[in-house]
């Protein structure tokens, strides 16, 4: 395996440049296009396989936000076929074993790859090639072979396993497995009818499809004269009815499907993503790249139905365990979703969030009435922090011994039996989501869910005698339970209560909770403190004593998520004290350390808390993480993705922060999304910025913090060469922008117009990807 030592950045295929030194610095911005060979750039994050990936714990994952499948070369090859719709379960369709590529996989120069910009699979050997992909829109999967014996007779065989008991049928050259059951069981119920589907035909010659069994169906047939076939593997959302027209009528669509659908919806999906390419001498920062490459790739794959295709932090999609989950699949765990929330923000891939807003939206009538039942009547939205996928806040874990309940009054003291604030988290995003689109329709859906979790914290909060509001009792998350006045609901109160007074006002509705809100924000408490040999820093509640339940660092949500404390506010060195002095170090794959790390721009801290965390938890060699079990989780690439934009370009209060935390020594060529629909493109060398463009997606004002402290720097219009702004060696500069046009903020004494051109280049990779232990592929 190739160990990653690109000290620098590919500007000609096949061309690697040394690091970058003032004299020979290059910009991509030119001719009004921040330029660059996107497929080549997505390409370098590629998977290769030097050998098949012959266990389940090696599956690659493929999908279309709906149908997802893990791939592997067990038996030959193996897919198993995955729905976030097979609820409560989330019983896999079932999988599809293809016996017939066994002397592919077993081949001594066997070769595999995950294409990340196409969205395929490809593998060869033996004088064989396969590729997998999944259609944009059918839901159905596609497996294509070439160099067969056209002599030799081929099967597949699609099964499910005990206790399943599915209908099994085999008619005029397509096999089926349907089953339907419902949501009856389980505490807080929906009472539902769900099911799976799964249905194989083959465009091939002499098809015959067979029952072998109470819960396997077979197709055997012969290839093409030329060695070819094709198999169609369906799996579409399935609540009942006649499984055979379904599946006959979805085989039927898929095969009117061009054959590049695929390849066409990634490259456009790619198109759109903020591109990143990274480099550094010791090759952590193109590893970082790559991960962040395949968390876009898994959100996209992942996230197009109307619930998020991960919960519990688990990639549910690309599950390769059959039936078997650690977390309850019919609840989701908040926590575990918003690092992905925040990485689609930085990409500009807003629609990978509608699953997500569409939870808590849809569900609002349910969370409510749970609300009202559960806490004593209390108004609004007591959002749970594990949420059932219709509103009820039960946890079902097979290992617990029976349910727990999380927002009630009535549940013993539990992780999150009295966590208050998930639907101040969500309203947070809510309004996130707004400032980077600007989109009013998006944000009058929303604002219910806004408003009813302002109503349910004024109604929960009480007046103490010192004037002030608290809550109690309440949990700091899972850290502390039954305390008072926990740092995660104060930051929540500071932090939402002023976004849903603006969110109010700017729809002009809620005049009487704005007033209320407003009488609320000056009796909030200020966060609890506690001493330690660096000074005060914050402590998760003011029960100072109260047992410690979980290694959370409860002590920095001021800092992120909720935008509180920054790199150079009045509370950056409380901040920075209480980031030193955390409990919990670069603990569970799901750790915060790099983006709170980000947000009080600790650059070296960012670099160590991202590589660590790989280290100790990307274990698979599809880039997913190992935490708790044997399933694949998504939600440490998640960090990567949204520490690395964040340490890019931080946009969270009106000021747009250039580099505020990029590690010396790593190179750059990015672009990342913020407010207005406004982007920033950026090239960095050796964590310095050299090419700074700001693309307007609105009429509005802009502010941006001077990239180089010290020089005079000057905002030109991209085009026109109009100086619009100059700030001397002033902190920041402000200009007036104009929606379509890009400014570009550079220094006096090095105009972009200086720099020599070269377009940002890359190359598919060719290797597996190493960090130390770690590595993406197999070598």
């Amino acid at each position: 395996m190739k160990r990653i030592a690109l000290a620098a950045f590919t500007f000609a295929a096949g061309l690697v440049m040394p690091l970058c030194n003032a004299a020979d610095t290059t910009t991509a911005w030119h001719d009004q296009r921040f330029n660059a060979d996107v497929g080549g750039v997505v390409s370098r994050s590629d998977i290769v396989l030097k050998h098949a990936n012959l266990r389940a714990d090696e599956a690659m994952p493929l999908g279309n936000g709906c149908l997802g499948l893990a791939v592997w070369s067990q038996d030959g090859l193996t897919l198993q076929l995955n729905r976030a719709d097979t609820l409560p379960g989330r019983l896999s369709p079932g999988q599809v074993v293809f016996a017939g590529l066994k002397p592919l996989a077993k081949a001594s120069d066997y070769a595999g790859r995950l294409a990340l910009h196409d969205g395929e699979f490809r593998e060869s050997g033996a004088g064989m090639q396969a590729m997998v992909y999944v259609q944009p829109d059918t839901d159905v999967a596609v497996v294509e072979v070439h160099g067969a014996d056209p002599n030799v007779r081929q099967s597949v065989l699609l099964h499910l396993w005990q206790p399943r008991k599915p209908q099994t049928i085999a008619q005029q050259g397509v096999a089926v497995l349907a089953e339907t059951w419902k949501d009856d069981s389980e505490a807080g119920a929906s009472g539902q009818t769900f099911g799976s589907l799964a249905a194989i035909t083959a465009q091939a010659r002499d098809v015959h499809a067979q029952v072998q069994g109470p819960q396997a169906v077979e197709l055997s047939f012969k290839p093409a004269a030329d060695g070819s076939f094709r198999i169609l593997v369906a799996a579409p959302e399935w609540k009942g009815g006649d499984a055979l027209q379904r599946a006959q009528s979805l085989l039927a669509d898929a095969g009117r499907t061009p054959d590049a659908a695929h390849r066409d919806w990634w490259n456009a999906f790619w198109q759109r993503a903020g591109l990143m390419k990274l480099g550094s001498t010791d090759g952590s920062a193109e590893y970082m790249e790559n991960l962040r490459a395949i968390d876009l790739y898994a959100t996209a794959a992942e996230s197009r139905g109307p619930l998020p295709g991960s919960q519990a932090g688990l990639a549910d999609l690309f599950a390769s365990t059959r039936d078997q989950h650690r977390w309850a699949p019919s609840a989701y765990w908040h926590w575990n979703l918003r690092m992905q929330v925040a990485a689609n923000l930085g990409a500009g891939l807003y629609a990978l969030n509608a699953p997500y807003f569409n939870l808590y939206r849809n569900n609002l009538a349910n969370i409510e009435a749970w609300t009202r039942a559960q806490m004593d009547g209390r108004p609004g939205a007591c959002v749970p922090e594990t949420m059932r996928f219709n509103g009820r806040g039960y946890e079902n874990e097979s290992w617990m011994g029976g349910p727990r309940i999380n927002c009630s009054a009535k549940s013993p003291p539990y992780y999150n039996a009295r966590t208050l604030t998930t639907g101040a988290e969500v309203s947070l995003w809510i309004w996130r989501q707004y400032l980077a689109t600007r989109d009013r329709s998006f944000l009058a859906a929303n604002y219910p869910v806004m408003a009813a979790s302002a109503r349910f914290l004024l109604a929960y909060a009480r007046p103490g005698a010192d004037g002030r509001l608290h809550t109690s009792p309440s949990n700091a998350h899972e850290t502390q339970w039954d305390v008072h006045d926990p740092t995660t609901d104060l930051a929540a109160m500071k932090a939402v209560f002023p976004i849903i007074i603006e969110a109010a006002n700017t729809l002009h509705i809620d005049a009487e909770l704005v007033a209320e809100l407003q009488q609320a924000l000056p009796k909030i408490p200020a966060f609890p403190l506690r001493q330690t040999s660096a000074g005060r820093v914050i402590g998760p509640s003011y029960d100072a004593n109260a047992t410690i339940q979980n290694t959370e660092n409860i002590s920095l949500e001021p800092v992120w998520p909720y935008g509180l404390i920054d790199d150079s506010g009045p509370l950056h060195a409380l901040g920075v004290r209480t980031y030193m002095q955390r409990p919990n170090k670069f603990e569970n794959d799901w750790s915060y350390d790099p983006l709170q790390a980000a947000h009080l721009g600790l650059a070296d801290e960012v670099k160590t808390a991202l590589l660590t965390l790989t280290g100790k938890y990307q274990q698979y060699p599809c880039g997913f993480a190992k935490f708790t079990g044997n399933e694949f989780y998504v939600e440490q690439i998640g960090v990567v993705a949204a520490t690395l934009q964040d340490a890019l370009v931080q946009d969270h209060d009106g000021l747009i922060r250039i580099a505020p935390a990029w590690p010396k020594g790593w190179n750059a060529d990015a672009t990342v999304h913020i407010r207005q629909r406004s982007k920033v493109d950026l090239q960095i060398r050796d964590g310095v910025p050299d090419t700074v463009v700001i693309e307007a997606g609105a009429e509005g004002h802009m502010k941006v913090r001077n990239p180089w402290p010290g020089k005079s720097i000057e905002a030109v219009e991209s085009g026109s060469g109009k100086r619009v702004a100059e700030a001397g060696k002033q902190n920041v500069l402000s200009f007036d922008a104009q929606a379509g046009k890009a400014y570009l903020v550079e220094r006096v004494d090095l105009p972009n117009a200086s720099l020599p051109y070269a377009a940002i280049r890359g190359a598919a990779a060719t290797e597996p990807k190493s960090l130390g232990k770690r590595h993406i592929g197999m070598p």
